[in-house]
């Protein structure tokens, strides 16, 4: 098998398990506990959250660990206008973000009294300033706009846009998840209040996240409990996974820049084949301002979650969007936003590579996947 799915998830870098298994069974201390154990699990929490808060050039104590990206995005859409306590309180997001903020924002209109504004995207999905200028109200409570999208790899313009929204002084929160593992995280540079991470884009240990919360943004606990994370979110902390967190953090940012260079060529070199090589393609996402490891296109008349069985019995493992939509009959909602027609937005394929792809591999997919397309197609024909 060929692993092109490192939008999904990431293998466990070595060096982070290595970093997260004395936590397993020798300094097992809860952190919350006074004797010696306790103490040196708290003196790796706080370590951790040390390594985080340097990287994205924020407090220490402007960090908070979760169980993962999903939390992080549910605490920043939740915990905002819920701790405004404004009746009628505007969230402004797109449709084409991850159903982690989607569906929150859909959940606080039906149940919690929130009002939800979509803002149009562009033909890549991105939202611009200027109409996030002129949807900002006097009811608005939260901006939620994400860093780069998860299906289709556009980057937003993240600074412009937290700028705008500063400018009128509402909170401004963007899902990083996708981004981290590629894209610079310092918030002071981003100007953002709220920004969402999660473990295992970044070959980091899955069902650990964290959330930079801005000093002064209000924002209400979703879980309650115990007083750890400053009383934002209770439960034991997962000591050898917040480790892991944050050794895959600093190793990414470290590494940045080569694994950037590793991936960018190949992702080229696989976008321009794949348009060359196979009629009706087209490429998803801004061909420019995209993740460096991100390739996605749809393919017209084609069932896209066939192609991704075809894929998997040739021996390569792909997406046809968000890991969350695989199975869905219907095309995800980011690619209906894009406009594209129904016969194009069905056919839909993610392609993401990582710092272990190799040039073989990439070779060896786009020899093999002209003639898939060219069977799904033709069995869509034949229905």
């Amino acid at each position: 098998m060929i692993y092109l799915d490192y939008a999904a998830t990431t293998p466990l870098d070595a060096r982070v398990f290595a970093a997260m298994r004395p936590y397993f069974d020798e300094t097992f201390g809860n952190p919350s506990s006074v004797h010696r154990y306790g103490q040196r699990a708290e003196a790796a929490l706080e370590a951790a959250r040390e390594t985080l808060a340097h990287t994205l050039n924020c407090l220490p104590e402007e960090m908070l660990f979760t169980s993962g990206g999903s939390e992080s995005d549910n605490l920043a859409l939740r915990g905002v206008p819920l701790a405004t306590r404004r009746p009628g309180a505007e969230i402004l997001t797109s449709r084409a973000e991850h159903p982690a903020v989607g569906k929150t924002a859909l959940d606080l209109a039906k149940n919690f009294g929130c009002a939800v504004r979509w803002l149009d995207v562009d033909e890549f999905g991105r939202v611009s300033p200027d109409t996030l200028e002129k949807a900002i109200g006097p009811q608005t409570a939260l901006v939620s706009l994400m860093y780069a999208n998860n299906e289709i790899g556009s980057i937003n313009p993240i600074a412009e846009l937290a700028a705008v929204a500063r400018a009128r002084g509402v909170p401004f929160h963007t899902d990083a998840v996708q981004a981290a593992a590629y894209l610079p995280l310092d918030v002071q540079a981003l100007g953002v209040d709220l920004l969402s991470l999660g473990g295992h884009k970044f070959y980091g240990p899955k069902g650990i996240g964290a959330l930079y919360v801005r000093k002064g943004t209000p924002l209400a606990p979703q879980i309650t409990g115990g007083g750890q994370e400053s009383g934002r979110r209770a439960g034991t902390s997962n000591i050898p996974l917040i480790v892991g967190l944050a050794r895959a953090l600093e190793l990414t940012a470290a590494e940045r820049e080569i694994r950037a260079a590793h991936v960018r060529p190949l992702r080229d070199h696989l976008i321009g084949q794949v348009l060359e090589t196979i009629p009706d393609a087209r490429l998803t996402g801004h061909p420019a301002e995209r993740l460096p490891n991100h390739a996605s296109f749809v393919f017209e008349n084609v069932d896209g979650n066939f192609l991704l069985t075809l894929l998997d019995a040739a021996g390569f493992a792909c997406s046809s969007g968000s890991a969350c939509k695989t199975g869905n009959p219907e095309p995800s909602e980011v690619v209906s936003a894009l406009g594209l027609p129904r016969e194009w937005a069905f056919g839909s394929l993610r392609v993401t590579l990582g710092k272990d792809s190799t040039a073989p591999e990439v070779d060896s997919f786009l020899q093999t996947l002209p003639a898939l397309v060219e069977k799904a197609r033709s069995v869509t024909s034949d229905q």
